[in-house]
């Protein structure tokens, strides 16, 4: 079978600069001059027969054309990538992760180094981040973030349920007088008391709380920083127990009721579908969901059906 295909260089140049949104970057990316890229793209247009960019001053923009483009142009350049890693057979270079502190400091820090022993040629690079990152346009491979799996063009492993409780160290506990019902908590000094977890919390507990419909500005980012001030005795955090477990069976912290507050969130391993047969990618996901009984998987609408 014989196909018409564009000029594969200039395919490759146009997707990074799509990517990047950026001719600048691009040829940075590829190792050419920008003068380069606006051939290659050029061509590209001409082959075409319509606009891929909107070039202004100071950026570029894609076109309705160039938009669509771009999106089967890295997914066809990720399948040959993957199948190129298939063919090597072997996990090595740069695993770039993105993962939430929280999940990071409390589960994959503790358990990266059995990872690292499985696969010595392969170099986990970790960006903690609470945004969520787009995996292709910033270059990472996997990511561990939290939400409702239904993010578009990605392979979502559910990992763990955001199930949250309160917790406390034993000195404040014994220093408040202890609790018998979860309505004591109210008097005990709660650590970000705004956050929505506490009124989902109490009213699972059957406990009403008024006074903190309005955000006070007491924010401390991450469960991370709260399960560090909780630990400190500085009052009580609303904590993910999957993640406290030694810390509980230490004594830092101590988990005063079994009643769990839920908001239909959980935790994901998430990776461009387009790249799921990468070798790194795969013993990474062989490894981790080693960890999870079960894990849930689903393969949401790519771009161009969910837009």
């Amino acid at each position: 079978m014989t196909r018409s295909l564009p000029p594969l260089a200039a395919i490759r140049v146009f997707e990074a600069a799509a990517r990047q949104l950026s001719f600048t970057k691009a040829a940075a990316e590829l190792g050419m001059t920008q003068a380069a890229v606006s051939y290659q793209i050029k061509v590209l247009e001409e082959r075409v027969g319509a606009a891929l960019f909107n070039r202004g001053r100071r950026q570029v923009v894609l076109t309705d054309v160039g938009a669509r483009l771009a999106t089967d142009c890295t997914t066809a350049l990720d399948l040959i990538a993957a199948a190129f890693n298939e063919s090597q057979g072997d996990a090595h270079g740069v695993l770039a992760v993105t993962v939430t502190s929280t999940f990071a400091a409390y589960w994959l820090a503790r358990h990266l180094v059995d990872f690292q022993r499985l696969h010595p040629r392969l170099v986990v690079q970790l960006t903690n981040s609470e945004q969520v990152l787009d995996l292709e346009r910033d270059n990472v491979d996997v990511g561990i973030r939290a939400g409702k799996g239904d993010w578009p063009g990605l392979t979502c492993h559910k990992l763990i349920e955001t199930a949250f409780t309160p917790m406390l160290s034993p000195a404040l506990l014994e220093r408040m007088g202890g609790v018998e019902s979860p309505a004591d908590l109210l008097r005990y000094p709660l650590i970000d008391p705004t956050d929505p977890w506490w009124n989902l919390w109490f009213a699972s507990a059957g406990v009403t709380r008024e006074g903190y419909e309005v955000d006070n500005g007491h924010k401390m980012g991450s469960q991370h920083l709260e399960a560090i001030a909780a630990m400190a005795g500085q009052g009580v955090a609303i904590l993910t127990r999957f993640f406290y477990g030694e810390e509980l069976a230490r004594g830092q912290l101590v988990q005063p009721f079994d009643v769990a507050g839920e908001e239909g969130r959980a935790y994901y391993l998430v990776y461009p579908t387009a790249r799921r047969n990468a070798p790194k990618i795969r013993a990474f996901r062989e490894w981790l969901l080693g960890h999870f009984p079960a894990p849930e998987v689903a393969t949401p609408p790519s771009l161009a059906e969910a837009g």
